[in-house]
């Protein structure tokens, strides 16, 4: 881990959250491995360390790739407190233990995987949700959380400047790349049919798009792609005139901004997690990296295959107000977490 950002997790730490509520607890934790998941469980063994070494909270994580697994939480792997189980979540999940908490962040997230995956993205979104739930129910879970996504509001036509939790965009549900949007608004619906069947206690953030250092080498969102090509210090590709203005947020804030809704959220409620000071257009990015990398922007048409994954929204910010009122701030604004982003690539 590099210190640059295991310092950027002890300033997370010391932010107003009821850390306590977690000792002694075990939470389970799909999609492990990934941007936000690598986040949260380093987030969490760090607790451990700082606030919570009395009684410490146990971590099963979950993911489908042992190897992956093992380079991106080897530091972890033999720790009393630290759990990894190989677990396809759209199978019936094996005994895995008691769970007080259960996560599901497992998810496709990016163009190539919603075109090339399609049937993966769906089933990741309804049934992994479905057999988390039935875990959770089945471990009497004080509570369950469900990871959505902006793309779940759909198309701005411009009747809002920013969306509502309780607001909804359009959506073209006859295309292949509604499968990610559908299948995460049947995975809320799943939570509150569980609620009112199982009397599951739930609560969904919805992220806003999300970057940052713990990002996959096999990212194909935008951003991802810029990133990496600025740490490279290739000139960075634009497959677009970039005028796309969306709400994005730093993977640490977008952790905080789970556990705060999982520790201190109302249940039944959804939370939009979205930084109001980093609402920019690709150009932006593009221009901020190329600036500071010294290298070119250049435009390019997408593969087809790549573009078939493409969202289809121009204009996708969020409202935090929700958010906001239990207490959750960003801390790193975008300008900034790029910055930080290239360095630990490049490090």
């Amino acid at each position: 881990m590099l210190q640059a950002y295991r310092d950027e997790l002890q300033i997370m730490l010391k932010q107003n959250l009821p850390w306590n509520r977690l000792a002694g607890k075990t939470v389970m934790l799909s999609g492990a491995t990934g941007m936000i998941g690598k986040c949260i469980v380093d987030l969490l063994m760090q607790c451990n360390e700082r606030i919570l070494a009395d009684d410490p909270v146990c971590i099963t994580a979950l993911s489908r790739n042992e190897e992956s697994a093992r380079q991106r939480l080897g530091e972890y792997w033999n720790g009393k407190n630290f759990r990894y189980a190989v677990c396809d979540v759209v199978r019936e999940l094996p005994d895995l233990g008691e769970a007080d908490y259960v996560i599901h962040a497992a998810s496709n997230t990016h163009p190539l995987q919603y075109a090339k995956d399609p049937v993966g993205t769906i089933t990741a979104n309804v049934i992994g949700t479905k057999n988390l739930l039935d875990y959770a129910v089945s471990c009497r879970a004080e509570r369950f959380c469900f990871v959505s996504s902006v793309e779940i509001y759909g198309e701005n036509r411009g009747d809002v400047e920013r969306f509502k939790e309780v607001d909804l965009g359009y959506l073209d549900c006859n295309t292949l790349r509604a499968g990610y949007p559908e299948s995460k608004r049947v995975g809320e619906a799943l939570c509150n049919a569980y609620a009112q069947a199982y009397g599951i206690d739930f609560v969904i953030p919805r992220l806003s798009r999300v970057y940052g250092p713990t990002m996959l080498h096999s990212d194909s969102k935008a951003v991802a792609q810029f990133i990496k090509k600025a740490a490279a210090g290739e000139d960075i590709i634009l497959k677009s005139a970039g005028t796309q203005c969306y709400s994005y947020t730093y993977a640490l804030d977008a952790a905080m901004g789970i556990l705060t809704v999982l520790l201190k959220g109302e249940s039944g409620e959804t939370y939009n997690i979205s930084d109001k000071q980093s609402e920019v257009t690709l150009r932006q990015i593009t221009e901020w990296l190329a600036e500071d990398q010294n290298v070119q922007v250049v435009f390019h048409v997408p593969e087809e295959a790549e573009q078939a994954g493409y969202s289809t929204a121009t204009k996708a910010l969020l409202d935090t107000d929700r958010i906001e009122a239990l207490g959750w701030r960003p801390q790193t604004h975008m300008r900034d977490g790029l910055r930080k982003t290239v360095q630990s690539l490049t490090d």
